[in-house]
């Protein structure tokens, strides 16, 4: 990794931190300032870093400033019973050119990932999923992207990278490891008709912002994530209005913590972005706050991964076959540790997307399969797998 990316956090924020308990958050996270050397990353699991990177980022310029509110909000917070090392490598200042900025993004993350280290991304626009998802290409695998917004920012083909484009460079360019994205929580009115039939015709997922709100729909979706990429403004602007794009519905804050829990528990998930945080718009740093608990939140998350994806030992898992009368039997397993679900793809060995065989699904599915009714993600999986 290229030190000379990162700049270290601000010592006002290490001072404040010092007046904190030495129980505090703060106290056991190893964080990168001016007196203390970067940190060793041996044995960490998780890095959090900061994009001061504004300029791709739709009427919300200022979204990379400040984010030392945050951290000081974070650094206050508890630790739950947490096993985990954290470390605070810093920020990525702008670049001469917003290329440089995304160049020094991906190889952070890109040589996090290789270390099995969790990027945790904070600030900047969200045209930072871009970035995050082109440093998977060194993994050489396909990748699912969870999104928690209210538009899906696909943009035209012919726009330029922003905030509000970034899908259609994901979906479009070479090379192109996308197996799957999922929307959570998007508003019908900020999205056209052919927008919401273009990502069915892909055979995306996406649910609406009053079918996310029962969380249980959603859980499967960051189950089977790699990339989790929350834009604040999927808050309502009451709960976070340091965005200039909120808007007066959307999740609230415990929604979004829940959330950010769903994505650090899956065991699939291997990095994680909270965006479009604009300090100039916040009250009393509420936004700040809101964002450091859905840190801490998902943290908690991490702590309680179990393992039970992939298969580790078929013995864990209660199988369940379902038939149908006029197609072939479906698949179902039920982990004895957690009791969730997932139902089987069938396909080659050498298949490319043998990863993808286990599709993360709820007892609502198997329910509706013993009727006959072919769960919806089962079937979008087989489609992209032809």
């Amino acid at each position: 990794m290229n030190l000379d990316f990162l700049t270290p956090v601000k010592e006002s924020v290490v001072a404040h931190l010092e007046l904190q308990s030495d129980l505090s958050l703060g106290q056991k996270i190893t964080i990168h300032s001016e007196k203390n050397d970067f940190p060793a990353l041996e044995n960490v699991q998780i890095a959090i870093f900061g994009v001061q990177e504004d300029r791709n980022s739709q009427d919300n310029f200022g979204c990379g400033e400040d984010l030392d509110c945050i951290r000081t909000k974070l650094y206050e917070l508890f630790p739950g019973d947490w096993h985990t090392n954290i470390v605070d490598l810093g920020n990525v200042s702008k670049g001469n050119a917003v290329s440089d900025t995304y160049f020094a993004v991906s190889e952070i993350i890109s040589s996090l990932l290789k270390k099995n280290i969790i990027p945790v991304i904070i600030g900047g626009g969200q045209d930072i999923t871009y970035v995050n998802y082109r440093a998977y290409d060194a993994l050489e695998q396909t990748v699912n992207i969870t999104a928690v917004d209210s538009r899906f920012d696909l943009g035209d083909l012919e726009d330029e990278l922003t905030s509000q484009s970034y899908l259609s460079k994901i979906i479009m360019q070479q090379p192109n490891n996308l197996f799957n994205y999922c929307n959570v929580g998007y508003q019908t009115f900020f999205n056209s008709q052919e927008e919401i039939k273009l990502l069915d015709a892909l055979f995306f997922d996406a649910y609406r912002l009053g079918e996310a709100k029962n969380l249980e729909n959603i859980e499967p979706a960051f189950r089977n994530a790699d990339i989790v990429s929350i834009d604040i403004g999927a808050v309502r602007q009451s709960e976070a209005p340091a965005n200039n794009n909120a808007s007066p519905n959307g999740f609230y804050g415990d929604e979004i913590c829940a959330i950010s829990r769903y994505a650090g528990i899956s065991d699939k998930v291997s990095s994680f972005g909270i965006y479009e945080y604009n300090s100039k718009y916040d009250k009393h740093n509420q936004t700040a706050h809101l964002i450091a608990q859905m840190i801490w939140y998902f943290i908690e998350g991490v702590n309680s991964r179990v393992k039970d994806y992939p298969f580790t030992q078929k013995d864990n898992y209660q199988k369940f076959t379902v038939l149908l009368a006029d197609d072939d039997p479906l698949t179902f397993y039920k982990s004895h540790k957690t009791g969730r679900w997932w139902i089987e793809i069938n396909i080659l060995s050498n298949n490319k997307y043998k990863r993808h065989a286990l599709i993360p699904c709820t007892y609502q599915d198997y329910v509706a399969a013993t009727k006959e009714i072919i769960p919806e993600k089962w079937y979008k999986a087989m489609q992209k797998m032809v």
